[in-house]
């Protein structure tokens, strides 16, 4: 059995959500990639990290969704599908909100300056990196709308993996340009998940 996206009547859904949430993100990414590659840009390769990375993980998690036994039970695959397109709604609408919170300090490179603000409103206020655990969701909304768990398997860890190099090149780039304001902001919330991590 073919994976839902790529079925009558579950394909325009699923494509038309994965269009609306990621293309916006395809516009950072080619905005960040000249900025990035700056000999004193302390990006540190995190774009490259986190395209190629997601690249790799959706060639990959794709062929996987094909592979009968690496698919959930297909009596789930209908609710499991819906869930997956929410989640990755859900993730684009948080990313949005962080977006519109950070303003003109928001971009697909990593960027700090003094007298950059620090943000800890809206989902700032529960974590430190919240756009970051929205594309977390999204990339995991796919491999569930697979409706494979090596699939959601892999775009969960992969974007786990490329986003934590890109906290810990952005958290250095931040103390060193911010200083202590940063810090106390580190101490008073976790990096992805409220209160857990």
């Amino acid at each position: 059995m073919r994976p839902l996206p790529f079925v009558w009547p579950y394909w325009p859904p699923f494509w038309a959500v994965f269009l609306w949430a990621f293309s916006p993100e395809f516009r950072i990414i080619r905005k960040a990639r000249k900025p990035a590659a700056h000999s004193d840009s302390p990006d540190a390769g995190s774009v490259r990290v986190i395209v190629l990375g997601q690249s790799i993980a959706i060639v990959i998690a794709i062929p996987l969704a094909w592979v009968p036994s690496l698919r959930l039970p297909t009596a789930l695959g209908p609710a499991v599908f819906v869930i997956g397109v929410a989640t990755m709604v859900a993730g684009s609408v948080l990313r949005r909100h962080c977006w519109r919170l950070l303003g003109a300090s928001f971009t697909g490179d990593v960027r700090a300056r003094p007298d950059q603000p620090i943000v800890a409103t809206g989902a700032y206020a529960l974590v430190r990196h919240p756009s970051y655990s929205a594309g977390i969701l999204m990339n995991t909304g796919i491999g569930l709308a697979l409706g494979s768990w090596a699939s959601t398997a892999v775009l969960a860890l992969v974007s786990f993996a490329v986003y934590s190099y890109r906290i810990a090149v952005e958290e250095r780039a931040l103390l060193a340009a911010v200083g202590e304001p940063y810090r106390e902001f580190m101490r008073t919330r976790r990096r992805l998940i409220p209160f857990i991590y």
